[in-house]
């Protein structure tokens, strides 16, 4: 069974950074697109950030100049660096990938999430 798992979540004030990582295990053939995803409380999952398997990356409107993804194909990780973070950036921070296991077929996997909290 695919897995991804997050870290790097916590607690930062205002202004501040954390980078957040996420790890890929289990039997994997390839691993296409990942990104990041997040909910808010009382709000909908939002796109934060995609990158596909040859670096080409794209970004939510309000993350745009503050959020940077990145990704190491050999550790199977995908990063997630937010800077100048704000209070309506608190979320559960959800990693997502496009990864073909067991067959050629390629799946969308989730992450079971980190939390962001911005103290202002």
């Amino acid at each position: 069974q695919v897995q991804l798992v997050e870290s790097g979540g916590g607690l930062v004030q205002a202004g501040g950074s954390l980078r957040l990582s996420c790890a890929a295990s289990g039997i994997i053939s390839s691993i296409n697109d990942m990104g990041w995803y997040r909910q808010a409380p009382g709000k909908q999952r939002e796109l934060v950030a995609t990158i596909t398997s040859g670096g080409s990356t794209n970004y939510g409107d309000s993350v745009k100049g503050r959020f940077t993804i990145s990704r190491d194909n050999a550790k199977r990780t995908v990063y997630l660096q937010m800077n100048n973070l704000k209070s309506e950036d608190t979320a559960v921070y959800y990693c997502n990938g496009h990864i073909a296991s067991y067959t050629p077929l390629t799946r969308d996997y989730w992450g079971q999430g980190t939390q962001v909290t911005v103290s202002s």
